[in-house]
Protein backbone atom coordinates (compact mmCIF):
# COMPACT_ATOMS: atom_id res chain seq x y z
CA UNK A 1 0.00 0.00 0.00
CA UNK A 2 2.88 2.36 0.75
CA UNK A 3 4.25 1.79 -2.76
CA UNK A 4 0.91 2.75 -4.28
CA UNK A 5 0.73 5.91 -2.18
CA UNK A 6 4.30 6.81 -3.13
CA UNK A 7 3.52 6.28 -6.80
CA UNK A 8 0.35 8.34 -6.67
CA UNK A 9 2.03 11.21 -4.81
CA UNK A 10 3.20 12.49 -8.19
CA UNK A 11 -0.28 12.64 -9.71
CA UNK A 12 -0.86 16.33 -8.93
CA UNK A 13 2.41 17.51 -10.52
CA UNK A 14 1.70 15.20 -13.48
CA UNK A 15 -1.71 16.75 -14.02
CA UNK A 16 -0.31 20.28 -13.71
CA UNK A 17 2.52 19.65 -16.18
CA UNK A 18 0.26 17.77 -18.59
CA UNK A 19 -2.40 20.49 -18.64
CA UNK A 20 0.26 23.18 -19.05
CA UNK A 21 1.82 21.21 -21.92
CA UNK A 22 -1.50 20.75 -23.71
CA UNK A 23 -2.31 24.45 -23.31
CA UNK A 24 1.13 25.42 -24.66
CA UNK A 25 0.70 23.04 -27.62
CA UNK A 26 -2.67 24.56 -28.45
CA UNK A 27 -1.32 28.10 -28.13
CA UNK A 28 1.66 27.22 -30.33
CA UNK A 29 -0.56 25.70 -33.01
CA UNK A 30 -2.90 28.73 -32.92
CA UNK A 31 0.02 31.15 -33.31
CA UNK A 32 1.48 28.95 -36.06
CA UNK A 33 -1.80 28.95 -38.01
CA UNK A 34 -2.05 32.74 -37.64
CA UNK A 35 1.54 33.16 -38.91
CA UNK A 36 0.99 31.07 -42.04
CA UNK A 37 -0.80 32.80 -44.90
CA UNK A 38 -2.69 29.63 -45.86
CA UNK A 39 -5.49 27.91 -43.97
CA UNK A 40 -3.99 24.61 -42.79
CA UNK A 41 -7.28 23.18 -41.56
CA UNK A 42 -9.07 23.85 -44.86
CA UNK A 43 -6.18 22.37 -46.84
CA UNK A 44 -6.07 19.29 -44.63
CA UNK A 45 -9.85 18.87 -44.94
CA UNK A 46 -9.33 18.97 -48.72
CA UNK A 47 -6.85 16.08 -48.34
CA UNK A 48 -3.76 18.18 -49.01
CA UNK A 49 -0.97 15.86 -47.84
CA UNK A 50 1.67 18.59 -48.09
CA UNK A 51 -0.22 20.82 -45.65
CA UNK A 52 -0.85 17.91 -43.29
CA UNK A 53 2.83 16.95 -43.35
CA UNK A 54 4.04 20.46 -42.53
CA UNK A 55 1.40 21.04 -39.86
CA UNK A 56 2.07 17.68 -38.19
CA UNK A 57 5.83 18.26 -38.23
CA UNK A 58 5.40 21.69 -36.64
CA UNK A 59 3.35 20.02 -33.90
CA UNK A 60 5.98 17.31 -33.35
CA UNK A 61 8.83 19.83 -33.66
CA UNK A 62 7.41 21.86 -30.80
CA UNK A 63 6.47 18.80 -28.73
CA UNK A 64 10.11 17.66 -28.56
CA UNK A 65 11.50 20.69 -26.69
CA UNK A 66 8.33 20.86 -24.63
CA UNK A 67 8.93 17.29 -23.47
CA UNK A 68 12.54 18.15 -22.68
CA UNK A 69 11.44 21.20 -20.70
CA UNK A 70 8.99 19.07 -18.72
CA UNK A 71 11.66 16.48 -17.96
CA UNK A 72 14.30 19.00 -16.95
CA UNK A 73 12.39 21.81 -15.27
CA UNK A 74 12.68 22.42 -11.56
CA UNK A 75 9.04 23.50 -11.19
CA UNK A 76 5.96 24.34 -13.24
CA UNK A 77 6.97 28.00 -13.69
CA UNK A 78 10.37 26.94 -15.03
CA UNK A 79 8.58 24.55 -17.39
CA UNK A 80 6.28 27.26 -18.72
CA UNK A 81 9.17 29.70 -19.20
CA UNK A 82 11.18 27.15 -21.20
CA UNK A 83 8.04 26.17 -23.10
CA UNK A 84 7.62 29.79 -24.18
CA UNK A 85 11.28 30.00 -25.19
CA UNK A 86 10.90 26.78 -27.22
CA UNK A 87 7.78 28.18 -28.88
CA UNK A 88 9.57 31.35 -29.93
CA UNK A 89 12.53 29.38 -31.30
CA UNK A 90 10.25 27.15 -33.39
CA UNK A 91 8.29 30.11 -34.77
CA UNK A 92 11.50 31.96 -35.65
CA UNK A 93 12.75 28.88 -37.52
CA UNK A 94 9.55 28.88 -39.58
CA UNK A 95 9.91 32.59 -40.38
CA UNK A 96 13.54 32.12 -41.45
CA UNK A 97 12.50 29.26 -43.74
CA UNK A 98 9.78 31.46 -45.29
CA UNK A 99 12.39 34.11 -46.10
CA UNK A 100 14.45 31.58 -48.07
CA UNK A 101 11.38 30.10 -49.78
CA UNK A 102 8.99 32.99 -50.41
CA UNK A 103 6.65 30.83 -52.52
CA UNK A 104 6.28 28.18 -49.81
CA UNK A 105 2.60 28.98 -49.22
CA UNK A 106 1.53 28.57 -52.83
CA UNK A 107 3.63 25.41 -53.11
CA UNK A 108 1.99 23.88 -50.03
CA UNK A 109 -1.42 24.89 -51.34
CA UNK A 110 -0.59 23.08 -54.60
CA UNK A 111 0.30 20.00 -52.56
CA UNK A 112 4.01 19.92 -53.40
CA UNK A 113 5.52 17.21 -51.22
CA UNK A 114 9.24 17.90 -51.76
CA UNK A 115 9.24 21.42 -50.30
CA UNK A 116 6.78 20.37 -47.60
CA UNK A 117 9.06 17.52 -46.57
CA UNK A 118 11.97 19.95 -46.33
CA UNK A 119 9.99 22.31 -44.08
CA UNK A 120 8.80 19.33 -42.02
CA UNK A 121 12.37 18.11 -41.57
CA UNK A 122 13.51 21.58 -40.53
CA UNK A 123 10.69 21.83 -37.97
CA UNK A 124 11.62 18.50 -36.43
CA UNK A 125 15.38 19.18 -36.59
CA UNK A 126 15.01 22.55 -34.90
CA UNK A 127 12.77 20.87 -32.34
CA UNK A 128 15.43 18.25 -31.60
CA UNK A 129 18.15 20.87 -31.23
CA UNK A 130 15.82 23.01 -29.18
CA UNK A 131 15.10 20.02 -26.91
CA UNK A 132 18.78 19.23 -26.47
CA UNK A 133 19.51 22.80 -25.49
CA UNK A 134 16.87 22.67 -22.74
CA UNK A 135 18.83 20.08 -20.79
CA UNK A 136 20.60 21.73 -17.89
Amino acid sequence: MADLQASLSGIVPFIAYFIAAIVMLLVFMKIYTIMTPHDEMALIKDNNVAASLVFSAAFVGFSLPLASAAANSVNIVDFIIWGIIACVAQLIAYQVFRRFYPKITSRIEKGEIAISTKLAAISITVGLLNAACITY
